[in-house]
């Protein structure tokens, strides 16, 4: 079956969405020419979505960072935290294995956010995996009991590496990869490109 190809026409745009990492920046230093994009498109009139899978900073230090390079964002940044979250239900308990993004995310949502370190993890109703630094063996261990016992796995997303100025480090994908393994079970994912970012993104837009 040969491919459908969508015609466009560039005056009928109103949305772009744009990545951070590695198209804006790395590690918050801007890439040459990034805020002079951005400001240009929006002089055109369109809207620019900052659409990321990094779920470890909160919305506030992500719309901050942009302002430092030029590009002011408030209410613009949709996080994989946030399609996360979506998944999760107002008064769950929800062990969280990620940064401080996923943690606000899900508490935004109307969740009881609780850690690996807490009594009642193993007893959670679902369980989100982010990209987490401090990251270790305990940490996997309770939060793969908690999807083997009957959490539902939600992953922010499976991107395997993060782009820094260094190269190439493990990203969110390599411990969510860890606990589907330990735990035997394969997560929704929330993140690009699956449907609950592309829905999150939908209703930011608004009505077509």
């Amino acid at each position: 079956m040969g491919r459908t190809s969508i015609r466009v026409e560039p005056a009928s745009i109103e949305f772009v969405l744009c990545d951070l990492d590695g198209v804006v920046w790395l590690s918050h230093e801007e890439i040459p020419g990034a805020a002079d994009a951005v400001e240009r498109l929006r002089a055109s009139g369109r809207r620019v979505l900052f659409v990321t899978n990094n779920s470890v900073a909160t919305l506030a230090d992500q719309e901050a960072a942009l302002a430092a390079v030029g590009i002011p964002a408030t209410g613009d940044v949709v996080t994989s935290a946030q399609a996360a979250a979506a998944l999760v239900g107002p008064d769950e308990t929800v062990l969280v294995c990620g940064g401080p993004g996923v943690v606000e995310a899900v508490t935004v949502a109307g969740a009881n956010v609780v850690r690996a370190s807490a009594p009642s993890a193993t007893g959670a109703d679902a369980v989100v995996v982010g990209l987490d630094r401090e990251f270790r063996f305990e940490t996997l261990s309770v939060t793969s009991r908690a999807v083997r016992q009957g959490a539902r796995f939600v992953a922010t997303n499976d991107d395997p590496t993060f782009p820094t100025p260094g190269g190439a480090t493990p990203g969110a994908g390599s411990i969510v990869a860890a606990v589907a393994t330990a735990a035997g079970h394969t997560p929704v994912i929330a993140g690009k490109p699956h449907r609950p970012m592309a829905e999150l993104v939908a209703a930011t837009c608004g009505p077509a």
